[in-house]
């Protein structure tokens, strides 16, 4: 990362040390540096994420269903309620690193000594948010976070089997339960034309998002453990390498969904496939994509008036030396609001649906 070299008009390869330059001078420019950070980390996850809030409480409502009551002459019509509502609740956490020097480290730290330091505070920040997203998803029971100010919230997975309703899926008029963590039946190893998890999720989530003609943007975001038997699917089309011109006869994949952590490795059966690392091997997340649909996480962060920034912040406690004893803050709380758009699988042929164990809670 150059930015920080760049915010100071400094190539590089200088030799400049933070206290020659002065502090709040560089401080300044760390603050810049973070700004762009905390833009990046938003967009990387915002297929995830759907947005940003202070409530910690919320009743979340999709469209309903039903038909118009038929009338005759002058009469009313009977009232109606609207359904497809359910209550969800959202963590807010503290995360964070100190940074701690006394004033001669500090007279003898180089911008590329704070260079490297903010590269690593910028990972593990990264890092915290893409385990906390997985952990939100991938979890699928309900959890309680006791809240300083509010008590205890219960924090909602996706659609669990529980006792909410939700809006009837096509081809149905009546509310019903449903839960979106499944069990394949069989493991990755056997993934085929017969075997296709891939039209399971697509199905489980169009029938609540709605189907059009040529596809969905539906990403499913797999492990490299199940490229090879995902990429020898009859209906795989591969995105090609962008260093070479393909010739006649050759499918060509457009409108490559952008913003999505991983890489885009190809296209079947009405699926984007992503290959992240990050994945459980034996683990796939669909998620729906198309704008007008909530997507299903929301993030947490403190109420404006508290005066507390959101996104990651360097905290100071001496603003004429604001390097010594500071320290990086991320207050953010992750919680599923939309309990319909995203569905987990588990390739295997066991007992149902089991939490992988890196990412249980």
């Amino acid at each position: 990362m150059s930015g920080i070299f760049g915010a100071l008009n400094l190539a590089d390869t200088d030799r400049a040390f933070v206290n020659t330059i002065g502090q709040r001078v560089v401080y300044d420019a760390v603050q810049q540096i973070i700004e762009r950070h905390n833009a990046d980390l938003q967009a990387a996850y915002s297929v995830f994420v759907d947005e940003e809030t202070s409530d910690f409480k919320r009743r979340f409502k999709l469209p309903g269903g039903g038909y118009l009551q038929r009338r005759g002459g002058s009469g009313q019509s009977a009232a109606v309620k609207a359904f497809g509502e359910w209550d969800v609740a959202f963590p807010l956490e503290d995360f964070g690193a100190q940074f701690s020097k006394n004033d001669i480290a500090v007279a003898y730290m180089t911008v590329q000594e704070l260079n490297r330091h903010l590269l690593t505070i910028f990972a593990q920040d990264i890092n915290t948010m893409r385990r906390e997203i997985l952990v939100a998803l991938l979890n699928n029971t309900a959890w309680t976070f006791t809240d300083l100010i509010h008590g205890a919230l219960s924090v909602q997975p996706l659609a669990n089997g529980d006792a909410v309703l939700y809006p009837p899926v096509l081809g149905s008029d009546a509310e019903a339960t449903d839960t979106h963590y499944l069990e394949s039946g069989y493991t990755s190893a056997s993934i085929s034309d017969t075997n296709n998890p891939f039209v399971t999720i697509r199905n489980e989530l169009e029938e609540h998002f709605g189907v059009a003609t040529g596809g969905e943007n539906i990403a499913v975001f797999i492990n490299p453990d199940e490229v090879s038997v995902t990429e020898a699917l009859t209906d795989f089309d591969p995105v090609n390498d962008k260093y070479v011109i393909p010739g006649a006869n050759v499918d060509q994949l457009t409108g490559l969904p952008a913003n999505v952590p991983g890489r885009v490795i190809g296209r079947t059966n009405g699926c984007w496939v992503i290959e992240w690392r990050w994945i459980p091997s034996g683990y796939m997340v669909g998620i729906y994509m198309e704008p007008g649909v909530p997507k299903p996480l929301i993030k947490r962060n403190d109420p404006a008036d508290t005066g507390l920034t959101t996104g990651l912040t360097l905290v100071v406690e001496d603003e004429i030396y604001p390097f010594k004893n500071a320290h990086y803050r991320h207050r953010y709380g992750l919680g599923v609001g939309n309990r319909l758009n995203g569905v987990v699988m588990e390739l295997a042929n066991g007992a149902g649906y089991t939490v992988p164990a890196a990412y249980a809670r």
